[in-house]
């Protein structure tokens, strides 16, 4: 129960008026443009876009810029934006396997038909702060040249050729692929459902829990088949039209776990699968969402519930950066009726146990309050 406070618009203003004053910061520092937020804070415009469910560098640059660099507050004021927008349909299922790859690489097989391509990544960089950054140094331009155009199948398709990894997921002809952000959440749910929930989740909830597994909460032996960072096209399909109508490309991650799996009644000893696809580049992210959706499966691979990241409705009921910021904050507003009925009944029960534990000393406070 809260109580309404009166005469605060006032003071709501100047919070507001110091706010914009504190984003603006030093005026004689250059105001931050949006481009220069998406062209050199790439990695956190992607962060943005991907857990706010909204593919836009330049609005994802504008609530980052808004929020003071605050990525939950950004990632709360895309999703309020994306609210607003209409929609006319879903496109066809991104096909990952001919996407214009950027960056590929494999834990699991060493030669890989099409290669490994590093691209641009901090797996190799010595974590040391550089001065020259900030003097604003040149850059090199980076090495170019030309190469052949290969096939790069993926390297689950490898082992299934061999018959050692599951089945890929195939939706059945008459499923409809679900939409959370137009229906509310239903325990058990399926995997695609699952999964959309897990792209938007907070990162470094998913990690904590991505790292759990690999502990020993969830008794699972990951290894990384693939990650591929590039750009998909979109297509459309029209009623009015025999083909599908390309939208154009979005850039995404894409993370393949190969997983160990001792066999059930139903199933040999195989590998199994764990998938995660986020917008942008965040391979991070993209690792530990397949982490949490292998461990998910446990109930569908018939492995025991032991840990929880294998709790379905733990994971995704607290994953949601949004809902947890909005539940946590949501303790700053008014809660004086409640306050003040806890604070009578503490002293209440504090009355009663000095009565049992010193009756005299109480029935001496009684006679004095009389």
């Amino acid at each position: 129960m809260y109580v309404a406070v009166k005469g605060g618009e006032a003071a709501i203003a100047n919070a507001h008026s110091l706010l914009a004053d504190r984003r603006r910061g030093d005026r004689s520092v250059p105001a931050l443009r949006l481009d220069q937020i998406v062209e050199q804070l790439a990695l956190g415009v992607d962060r943005v876009m991907s857990e706010g469910s909204l593919y836009d560098r330049e609005l994802a640059a504008l609530a980052i810029v808004q929020a003071r660099g605050d990525m939950i507050e950004a990632i709360f004021l895309v999703r309020a934006y994306r609210t607003t927008l209409p929609r006319f349909g879903y496109s066809r299922p991104i096909d990952t396997g001919t996407m214009l790859v950027e960056r590929r690489v494999s834990a699991t097989y060493k030669d890989l038909p099409g290669g490994q391509l590093l691209g641009p990544t901090f797996d190799y960089t010595h974590r040391l702060l550089d001065p020259e950054l900030a003097a604003g140094a040149d850059v090199a331009e980076p090495l170019r040249r030309e190469t052949d155009a290969q096939a790069m199948p993926r390297v689950s398709a490898i082992l299934a050729r061999e018959g050692l990894i599951e089945p890929d997921c195939q939706m059945l002809g008459d499923h409809v692929p679900g939409d959370i952000t137009r229906e509310p959440l239903e325990f058990p749910m399926a995997r695609d459902i699952r999964l959309q929930a897990l792209s938007r989740g907070d990162e470094g909830f998913l990690l904590a829990l991505g790292y759990s597994t690999q502990r020993g909460y969830a008794r699972n032996h990951p290894f990384v088949g693939e990650i591929r960072i590039g750009e998909v096209e979109l297509e459309l399909d029209v009623p009015e039209l025999p083909f599908a109508v390309p939208l154009g490309t979005v850039r995404v991650t894409e993370c393949q776990m190969v997983n160990q799996f001792k066999g059930s009644a139903k199933a040999p000893p195989q590998f199994t699968r764990g998938y995660g696809l986020v917008f942008g580049q965040s391979e991070r992210k993209a690792m530990a969402m397949a982490l949490c959706d292998r461990a998910l499966r446990a109930s569908e691979l018939g492995e025991d519930i032991v840990a929880a990241a294998q709790d379905e409705e733990f994971v995704i009921s607290h994953s949601d950066n949004v809902q947890a910021t909005g539940f946590v904050e949501h303790l700053k507003l008014p809660h004086y009726v409640d306050f003040q009925a806890e604070l009578d009944l503490v002293r209440r029960m504090r009355a009663e146990y000095e009565a049992r534990e010193n009756p005299a000393k109480a029935e001496e406070k009684k006679e004095a309050a009389e």
